[in-house]
Order: structure tokens, then sequence, then C-alpha cells
């Protein structure tokens, strides 16, 4: 099939250049006989408008026939396997054209009105999470909740209100149907990040004492990546009166708008999106159980790269639970970790041991990795040059 349709158009990008070279030999022709009958009057030579018309015709002819030549025989080799994983992680509106029937979905509203309801927030995760960010904007009113709140609760560990959220499912309308392990549940966020039930647990204490012994400045601001209702930000506002950003999605549940109530900032973002934060201001990443061996190694990479972007010299990244099997741990993503020349400040390991992880071999890694920091040589070299 591909064989065919390289001939025929072979076939006509032959024809058009025939054509070209006949209408040129008559242009030619004319308008030596136009120059001739020109010089002999002293008249300017004009080129006829019908001439140079069928003349841009052909050319353009042939442009698009090369485009297409050269499309096809692309479209023939198989692209390599790297190409199609670039293309499934980019977070780059282009990805939109690879989900056609979600977008045409999404995108049917009217416009200047109401937005459509749970299904168009639905649709907009899907899109997102598929690499269809940012989305097309929307010219509609979002819904907002039916009672919304008129002061935030001066506790974040408080019971969360069920009125004052926007729920994506008909079959579960309060934060007492969730899971206590999703989250949602005040008195079990209240004790998370405190203490350590094993090796790969990193308590907040021990946390800032590892931060101040290695030198690094105090934690300030920070990124927590996968979240979910920003406990870890609540707890680090209260004893070290940090300010850290939640990277969260709903996924069928009210993550971000939990963590709103909180009085807590929630980024509805994927995790192939680059950070909206400016280069090296943050003190600490953290990421959470969502960045684990699903993810493509390409774009853990990435996403460990732009941690990289964010962070301040001498700045912690903090890998929190990362879940791989045993093998690839050594082979595949300590060799990413170490190629960033981070200092190990904890690096713990341990076998995963619920159901999933016994049945493919997993382990967890949990480590606080620090940047490094400028050496004082570069630092006085720089300085000297400066004032030079």
């Amino acid at each position: 099939m591909a064989m065919a349709v390289g001939m025929g158009l072979n076939l006509l990008l032959l024809l058009a250049m025939v054509a070209t070279n006949i209408l040129s030999l008559y242009h030619l022709s004319s308008t030596r006989s136009v120059a001739t009958a020109a010089t002999s009057s002293s008249a300017p030579a004009d080129v006829p408008d019908h001439l140079l018309r069928q003349l841009h015709t052909i050319r353009a002819t042939i442009s698009h026939l090369s485009r297409l030549r050269s499309s096809s025989a692309s479209a023939a080799a198989a692209p390599p396997p790297e190409l199609l994983i670039y293309a499934r992680i980019a977070p780059i509106a282009s990805a939109c054209s690879d989900h056609p029937d979600l977008l045409h979905r999404y995108m049917n509203y009217t416009p200047f009105a109401a937005c459509p309801g749970d299904d168009a927030r639905a649709l907009a995760e899907a899109l997102i999470l598929r690499g269809c960010h940012p989305l097309p904007r929307r010219r509609c009113f979002s819904p907002t909740a039916p009672k919304p709140l008129t002061s935030l609760p001066s506790d974040p560990f408080a019971p969360l209100p069920d009125a004052a959220v926007l729920w994506p499912s008909a079959t579960c309308r309060s934060f007492s149907c969730l899971s206590a392990s999703l989250g949602f549940d005040p008195k079990v966020e209240s004790t998370r990040f405190l203490s350590a039930r094993s090796v790969l647990d990193l308590p907040l204490t021990q946390l800032l004492n590892l931060a101040r012994s290695a030198g690094a400045a105090p934690i300030r601001l920070g990124l927590d990546v996968g979240g979910g209702t920003g406990t870890l930000a609540a707890q680090l506002r209260r004893l070290a009166n940090a300010t850290l950003l939640t990277i969260t999605l709903d996924l069928g549940a009210p993550y971000s708008e939990a963590a709103a109530i909180r009085g807590l900032v929630p980024l509805h973002a994927p995790l192939q999106q680059r950070f909206p934060v400016q280069d090296g201001v943050l003190d600490l990443v953290r990421t959470g159980h969502a960045v684990n061996r699903w993810i493509p190694a390409p774009a853990l990479e990435f996403l460990l790269y732009d941690a990289d972007r964010v962070l301040r010299a001498g700045g912690l990244l903090w890998v929190d639970h990362f879940f791989c099997r045993a093998g690839d741990l050594e082979a595949v993503y300590a060799p990413i970790i170490a190629r960033f020349g981070y200092r190990r400040i904890k690096w713990a390991v341990a076998n995963k041991t619920d159901g999933g992880g016994l049945k493919n071999g997993e382990v967890y890694l949990t480590a606080l990795l620090q940047k490094p920091l400028p050496s004082p040589i570069s630092s006085a070299a720089g300085v000297k040059s400066s004032s030079n």
C-alpha cells in the first residue's frame, strides 16, 4: 500500500516538473520576444499575468507533492520507541489531537452559560492525564459549591464540611464515606509524618534536624508532588511555619477542594507538567506515593530534573516510599538519581510487603538527598571576577 502511494506521488511529481519546464520555456520565449519589441520601441517589458499565475500554481503543486512524498516515506518506517514514549508524556497542548473524542465531549458546551457539571470535570482530568494540558479556555461559568465557606477553619485537622465541596460522584457525597487511607480523616492525618513506624519513614522533626546538620537553609518554601489532601503542608506549617504547594489530582475524590478547605494551596497538575515555579527558589521538594515505577523512566527523569531546577543550592529532595521491582532499583532508578550528584543524607530500602509488592518482588525506597552547594573555590572565583 505504501509503495503504491509512493509511486503515485512520484508520477504526479514528474508530470508537474515536466509541465513547469514546458511553461518555463514558453515564458522565456515570450519574454525574449517582448524584450526585443521593447528594445525597438523603448517601452518597458512586462511578463503576462496569466503566465505568472500558472507558474506559481505549478510551483506550489510541486512543493505540496514534495511534502506528501516525504511524509509518506517517513510514515512507512516505524518510529523509535523513545519517540512514542515522549509523545505520550509530552506536556503540550498538541497531545489533544490524539484524543479527539474526549476533547469534543469536553468542548461541547454553551458559551456564556453555566459549564457542564460533573462529567466535564472528569473529562478535563482525563485529558490532563493524557498530556492534553493546558486545556483550551472555556467561555462558561464554572460551578461552585452550594454552601461556600465564609471563613477557613483555623485548624487544618478540623473536620471537613461536606457542603463546601462539589462531589464528583453521586454515590458518595460525604467525607465519611471515603476511606481513611485516602487522606480525608482528620484524626488519621493529624498523626502523619510525626513518628516512624519503619526505617522508611522520615518524621518531620528528624527531617528538620537533618536539614540543619547538613547545612541546608531553613525549610520555608517547598513543593509536595502527589501530596493528596495536603497533610505534609499542614504539618510543616505547624512545625516550621513553612509554605508548601501541593500537587494533586482528584481521581474520583475531592482532593484539591479538601486541601483548599484546610487553608492549603493545591495545584491541579499532572506529573509530566513543568512545575509552575521559578528556578532555584524552593528549599524542599517531596515526591509522594504517586511517584513510582508505573511512571516511564524518561518521565521520572524529567520530573527529577524539574525538581532540581526549582531547588535552591543546598535544597533537599525527599523521595518518599518510591516503589519498584528489586532488580530495577540498582539497574534503572539508582543510576538516574546518582546522575544528579546529590549528597545522600538518608537512603533506606525495604521490601514492599502488600499483595502487589510480594507478587511483583517490589521494594520501597525512601531517600533524602541534598542538591550540591557551590564550592568555596568557585564562589570566591566568581566574586573575584565580578569585582574585576
